[in-house]
């Protein structure tokens, strides 16, 4: 049970940290901090879980990577339904929370995305979906490569965390314009429920296409990083 409430407060703070960036500060007149400190809060939000409960949990915050590790052979079937549970209950929780905040200030308005992620006229750069799913995939591969590889055993020790969050900083630097970043469908959930509307139809590909990246980068590591000794 103390692997899933750290999966809990994990995910909330990523979404809260993330998302609550994005909402909160991205845009402030005069000092906003506009993509590159949304990029920078993301892998914060991960770099800071990691060192405080990845030793409780494995830190995964995200069911993507719940999945794509099980892929890679590194966590336990068993555990996927209530680690997935505890993350989007935690990334809800963050959503409630955020939107208690945002709607506190004079003319917010839920219904401008609330940092969901979207495609085509909701995409940021108006991208295509076809576009958002490739984003996605790709983007969500390479992250599980990056955490597959810095939890290695043969990897430098103690180093994972920085890795990790760097690695997430770098999707969002990549992807914002495109899809507004997922890589994580408890993320995605967390906020679009609050926005509703297009934000909730278009939820489906920011499930499907980070599972499917998150299965493809396992894949691709274990080819690549199996031990031959």
């Amino acid at each position: 049970m103390k692997a899933y409430g750290a999966e809990f407060l994990g995910t909330f703070w990523l979404v809260l940290g993330g998302c609550g960036s994005a909402v909160l500060a991205a845009a402030f007149p005069g000092v906003g901090i506009g993509l590159h400190g949304v990029s920078l809060a993301f892998g914060l939000t991960v770099l800071t879980m990691a060192f405080a409960i990845g030793h409780i949990s494995g830190c995964h915050l995200n069911p993507a990577v719940s999945i794509g590790l099980w892929a890679g052979g590194r966590f336990p079937a068993g555990k996927l339904v209530p680690y997935i549970a505890a993350q989007v209950v935690g990334a809800l929780a963050a959503g409630a929370v955020l939107y208690t905040i945002a709607s506190g200030a004079p003319g917010f308005d839920v219904t401008k995305g609330f940092a969901s992620n979207g495609f085509g006229a909701h995409s940021p750069g108006g991208y295509s979906m076809l576009a958002a799913v490739v984003t996605e995939v790709v983007m969500t591969a390479f992250f599980l490569i990056v955490i597959l590889g810095a939890t290695d055993r043969r990897a430098p020790a103690g180093f994972a965390p920085i890795a990790i969050g760097l690695a997430l900083t770098l999707i969002h630097l990549i992807s914002i314009p495109v899809t507004n970043t997922s890589v994580n469908p408890a993320r995605s959930t967390g906020v679009a429920l609050f926005a509703g509307g297009w934000a909730v139809e278009q939820l489906w590909v920011f499930w499907v296409a980070p599972i499917a990246g998150a299965l493809l980068g396992a894949g691709l590591y274990r080819v690549i990083g199996e031990d031959d000794r």
